[in-house]
């Protein structure tokens, strides 16, 4: 083969290996699952879900009749999530999931939700794991500490309530909440440091359905 021949072969395949790996690097940059900014969730329809619980203790209970509301397009009202509650036997304590003097246990929510045909697993995660469920349309509840959520005085050590993650905002910082402790809890938006620190006090524990 005369030099000028393998010349050109040299530069064919050079030009051939150049396509392939502009080829392969399209390839691994275009995945549509990855969504690393933007809105995660829908808290615009989760928003109409929310109600306003009126006993002390039932956060519980009203964030999963929140989340079947969500799913379902039923939202069971207080009276009927409660009595429900109060007759499903609890898995963390003796007794049944809830009375009106005793708190919920994060560990019993997966049950309340499996007495609603829905499926759901409780853990402590992060929150990559939950802008990752919420994009696959599945919803979250989470324990949080809520002197820390409404910038109140008091014990801010322990987690002391539940509120649906409806939405996370990573380009505005910004966590959307269904929080049935206040009245201005439809839609309630928190700064992502502030929800947090709140969702911190549970070692970040949240119910997530399958």
């Amino acid at each position: 083969m005369s030099v000028a021949a393998a010349t050109r072969r040299g530069s064919a395949l050079g030009a051939a290996a150049c396509c392939l790996l502009v080829v392969f690097a399209g390839t691994a940059q275009a995945d549509p699952k990855a969504k690393p900014g933007g809105m995660h969730g829908d808290p615009v329809a989760a928003a109409p879900y929310w109600r306003y619980q009126k006993q002390d203790l039932d956060c519980g209970e009203m964030a999963v009749a929140d989340v079947i509301g969500q799913l379902t397009g039923n939202l069971p009202s207080e009276e009927e999530i409660t009595a429900a509650a109060e007759n499903i036997p609890s898995t963390s304590h003796s007794g049944p999931i809830y009375t009106p003097t005793t708190r919920t246990s994060n560990h019993d929510l997966p049950v309340l939700l499996a007495h609603y045909g829905i499926k759901s697993d409780g853990s402590e995660t992060n929150l990559v794991a939950v802008e990752r469920a919420l994009d696959q349309g599945r919803k979250a509840i989470v324990g949080v500490n809520d002197k820390i959520l409404w910038d109140e005085g008091g014990n801010r050590t322990k987690e002391n309530h539940f509120v649906v993650v409806t939405g996370i905002d990573t380009d505005a910082a910004v966590v959307h909440l269904n929080d049935s402790g206040i009245k201005a809890g439809r839609d309630e938006q928190v700064s992502l440091d502030t929800f947090e620190a709140a969702w911190a006090t549970s070692g970040h524990f949240a119910v997530i359905t399958r």
